[in-house]
């Protein structure tokens, strides 16, 4: 019988909402196979032990970690404590140190939620977007010099390498090939910048003989906002670097319908650490403690982490309950429906248990 020890990191503002329900979702699956079992230890790193011991975890914070299999990772960030402090203090040093370098970002209209864009509905946007997530433009390089003087100077080195460009590329590649329209397009910047971007186009190109049945093109990251929004039907799935995919992602999210649908996975396809999984939207204060956070974000991450440790059918599952639950319009006023978190686990807990496969 397979224990599946998940660490549970809920960290900031609504991330113990929403990861107090992914959990829950989590359980209500799981227990529908006795053969396999979950376990679930919670850390309360983040903001608030920041506060207290004046760092986002303990030194050893990564050594604990790595005995788990899988992360469930709540948002970080707090309004009174500098986002650059919360970011490289908790979430960065885990993706980056135990090199999660594909971060995965699926993003679909959910039935019963509307996208902004006219016209466009279910099925007609449907798309993976690939994230180089070890490097690029958040490597963390560069400084200041004649800090709060006139001639003050900022640098902020984005490094690119052979290695981390061509793994991330051959990632993305495999993921096309394994969907149904086997279609990748490479977003760069390479007519601005002219060294780094220039040898992600050379290495795209590379890489792309090895996927002889994956079709693909490139688009400057200025002109893939417009065709995101104006053809959403031409893309299916995207890779690119570290900075616009981040960007990038959350415009796929809005124009899905919500940003609170949004999952990620930061994965180490090799399998030498534990990967990380979370829902994009962050911490959102504004609605902390309010009872109306969003949780589909997480229970599709959820089922991206189900994924990940091989239980395909476990999260077919989930993801087919929160589409029913969405298509009976239960959802948090974010997507325009009436219902409070509570609600909407409830519900998906409910449509999981009375699935017959």
């Amino acid at each position: 019988m397979p224990e599946f020890k998940i660490a549970s990191i809920p960290a900031d503002g609504i991330g113990p909402e929403v990861i107090a329900a992914g959990i829950k979702a989590l359980e209500a699956v799981v227990a529908r196979n006795p053969e396999n079992q979950f376990s679930f230890t919670h850390f309360n790193w983040g903001s608030d032990y920041y506060k207290q011991h004046g760092k986002m975890m303990p030194e050893d914070g990564l050594e604990t970690l790595k005995g788990f299999d899988a992360i469930y990772f709540g948002a970080v960030g707090a309004p009174d404590v500098p986002d650059h402090i919360t970011l490289w203090g908790l979430r960065l040093p885990i993706c980056q140190g135990f090199d999660q370098y594909a971060n995965v970002r699926p993003t679909k209209i959910l039935p019963g939620i509307s996208s902004p864009l006219r016209g466009v509905g279910v099925g007609d946007l449907d798309w993976v977007i690939v994230r180089e997530n070890s490097e690029g433009e958040y490597s963390g390089h560069g400084g200041r010099a004649h800090k709060g003087m006139p001639e003050e100077v900022g640098t902020e080195v984005a490094i690119f390498t052979r290695a981390g460009v061509s793994r991330i590329m051959r990632y993305a590649f495999q993921i096309a090939a394994s969907r149904p329209r086997k279609q990748l397009t490479v977003v760069t910047k390479s007519n601005a910048q002219r060294h780094g971007m220039v040898m992600w186009d050379e290495i795209a190109e590379e890489v792309a003989a090895e996927f002889p049945d994956v079709t693909w093109d490139k688009m400057l990251v200025d002109a893939m906002t417009v065709r995101m929004t104006l053809q959403p039907e031409s893309l299916d799935t995207i890779v690119a670097t570290n900075l616009h995919a981040d960007i990038l992602s959350d415009l796929a999210g809005a124009l899905a319908g919500s940003i609170g649908v949004a999952p990620t996975a930061n994965i180490d396809p090799e399998g030498r650490f534990p990967s990380m999984f979370e829902p994009i939207h962050g911490s959102a204060f504004d609605i902390t403690g309010k009872g109306i956070a969003n949780p589909v974000a997480t229970f599709w991450t959820g089922a991206q982490m189900l994924e990940h440790l091989g239980l395909p059918d476990e999260a077919a599952r989930l993801m087919d309950a929160v589409e029913e639950v969405c298509r009976e319009g239960i959802m948090t006023p974010d997507v325009g429906g009436d219902a409070n978190t509570e609600q909407v686990t409830d519900a998906v807990c409910e449509a999981i248990r009375a699935k017959n496969s």
